[in-house]
């Protein structure tokens, strides 16, 4: 599998500023909080997010350089994102993530969801900063949609009967909504047309989609090693992904199991192993590559360059993480 890191080449020295100036952006007025941005952000990561800004910023900027507003922009959606994150990490009590503690882990609850709630705070005054009204509409979007796709998700647990239109829209909220507008911000700030803005909000969009099927994958596919977490952890959370929902539908004994919450010894291992044993994960692939194919598709119209063959290629490495 080709590294993302790889596909980032046009945007290298963009992100080496980026990582700079996170650290900087919430500054060290506050110890703890600077302690807990300085453990999150100086954990480095693969920073596809605001390499996918600043990747749709150059693509959409051939004829000169990206402006600040661009750069910010891209800080403001890691900063989002990592604030997510650390609310994440508390509503799961994940002491873990890829292999590195978590903030609630090592500064206890308290401050780690006033580190999240300062994250998404700093953010939203970095994007009035940008003075640009439907730049900050569309990321304020982000900011609700995160909430809801909580509490949907939260609501959902242990329901064989969710739809996978529901399981879309949890998967849009959660994680496309952030990829979708902030893609389609880094358009409006280089003045594209209205149609060329759609089209990559639709991009972020499927390109979003995809990359959460992959990540519902892998959670049965997938290492401890690899995931930072053990596999089937959403399962036995009773967060049911494409793969459960696939399975569900030739595995009747599988909806048994969920219903009772893998109360007794065995079930979790059991609906592990119905799932592997039904088409559920080869479906899900399939909407995954459905995705991806669709995200290339709204961005096929921009002028050839490098950035933009990044994008493209963006859709393959997504998928390449299955393999």
């Amino acid at each position: 599998m080709t590294p993302a890191t790889s596909f980032f080449t046009p945007v290298e020295a963009d992100l080496q500023i980026l990582a700079e100036n996170l650290i900087k952006l919430v500054g060290n007025d506050h110890p703890i909080l600077y302690a807990a941005a300085k453990h999150l952000f100086g954990a480095g990561g693969k920073r596809i997010r605001p390499a996918i800004v600043l990747l749709v910023s150059r693509a959409t900027m051939l004829q000169q350089d990206i402006t600040q507003r661009h750069r910010s922009l891209a800080e403001i959606t890691e900063m989002i994102h990592t604030a997510s994150l650390v609310h994440d990490d508390v509503v799961d009590e994940s002491d873990v993530r890829r292999g590195v503690p978590t903030i609630h882990s090592l500064f206890g609850n308290r401050i780690a969801v006033l580190a999240g709630d300062f994250f998404f705070a700093q953010s939203s005054w970095h994007l009035a900063n940008l003075d640009n009204l439907e730049v900050v509409k569309l990321l304020s979007q982000v900011l609700m949609d995160f909430a809801v796709g909580e509490i949907q998700q939260g609501l959902n647990r242990f329901d064989t009967s969710i739809s996978l239109e529901t399981y879309l829209k949890k998967s849009y909220y959660k994680t496309a909504s952030l990829i979708a507008n902030s893609s389609k911000a880094a358009g409006v700030i280089s003045e594209v047309s209205a149609e060329t803005a759609e089209h990559l909000y639709e991009y972020g969009n499927h390109l979003g989609l995809a990359f959460q099927v992959v990540d519902d994958i892998l959670d049965f596919t997938g290492s401890t090693d690899t995931l930072g977490k053990p596999a089937g952890s959403d399962l036995k959370s009773g967060n049911l992904t494409a793969p459960v929902l696939f399975a569900l539908e030739e595995k009747p004994t599988l909806e048994i199991l969920i219903d009772r919450q893998f109360a007794q010894d065995g079930d979790l291992e059991q609906a592990m192993t119905l799932i592997e044993d039904s088409q559920g994960i080869q479906r899900a692939r399939e909407l995954a590559a459905y995705h991806a194919k669709s995200a290339v598709e709204h961005i096929l119209e921009l002028p050839v360059s490098e950035p933009h063959q990044a994008l493209i290629n963006m859709a393959d490495f997504v998928l390449g993480r299955l393999y």
